[in-house]
């Protein structure tokens, strides 16, 4: 029984490190491809509409009530302190450092990610990824780095929409629903915020576009098994990617809390 124990445990550590070297190696030869030419603009172009605009909606939503439950959790709170004053500047940078970061990486990856999987385990397994190399066309560089640019450049403004959406939202139901002074929460908010407050959740998002598109595509690009293939493929991406969205916020939070 411990025998068994430390072998899953050493087996699980040692299959992880395997897997994060050969992702390692992977990432590392796509870097020449961003630089080699023929660059594929239109499919980046593509992917942004797809990443971007195909996910305002969901983003809009998200946002929006995730702006009105904020704001009626933290009155009540405040409210028990009469504080209700400082409301404003306490949910700008909670949504702007945190959850539109966080928030709007998972959507993302609910919506874009799992079809980066999908798409690219299809294509493998149909062998359409090969029949690409075979004409002599660069799979990695048209089917992944479109991806993982699209992305990168994607998230950081989905981030900016739903950090905008969001305070309106808590604006609105503090103001007009709990009845909080609507010129002290904006004056508290031109008092209090800072340009780092907008930095934070920017970089966030061009670290979570990076982890989420490439950990999707890689995921997608090397599967097997067929369709069950596909299936596992892409619930192993969006798993994987959505843990990596809150390991890569506490590291980013930290940097910028020591430095």
């Amino acid at each position: 029984m411990i025998s068994d124990f430390f072998y899953i445990i050493g087996k699980s550590t040692i299959d992880f490190i395997a897997g994060l070297g050969k992702f390692t190696i992977f990432q590392i030869k796509l870097l020449p491809l961003l630089f080699k030419p023929p660059f594929r603009i239109k499919q980046i172009f593509e992917q942004i509409n797809f990443m971007g605009f195909g996910s305002l909606g969901v983003i809009f939503l998200t946002s929006f009530f995730t702006g009105l439950v904020e704001a009626v959790q933290l009155y009540n709170g405040f409210h028990k302190f009469g504080v209700e004053d400082f409301m404003g500047y306490t949910i700008f940078i909670s949504i702007c450092k945190e959850l539109g970061p966080v928030f709007a990486a998972l959507m993302v990856v609910s919506r874009g990610v799992s079809a980066y999987a999908a798409e690219l385990g299809s294509m493998r397994v149909t062998e359409q990824i090969d029949a690409l190399d075979v004409m002599a066309v660069d799979s990695k560089q048209y089917l992944i780095i479109p991806r993982i640019l699209g992305t990168i450049i994607s998230l950081p403004l989905l981030i900016l929409f739903f950090d905008a959406v969001a305070n309106i939202g808590a604006y609105l139901i503090s103001v007009y629903t709990l009845d909080v002074n609507g010129y002290t929460y904006i004056e508290n908010i031109k008092q209090f915020g800072d340009i780092k407050d907008f930095s934070e959740g920017i970089v966030k998002g061009l670290v979570f576009g990076y982890l989420i598109s490439a950990v999707g595509t890689y995921i997608g690009y090397n599967t097997t098994g067929g369709a069950k293939g596909v299936g596992v493929s892409t619930t192993k991406a969006v798993v994987i990617a959505s843990i990596l969205i809150f390991v890569a916020d506490y590291v980013v939070s930290a940097f910028y809390l020591i430095f």
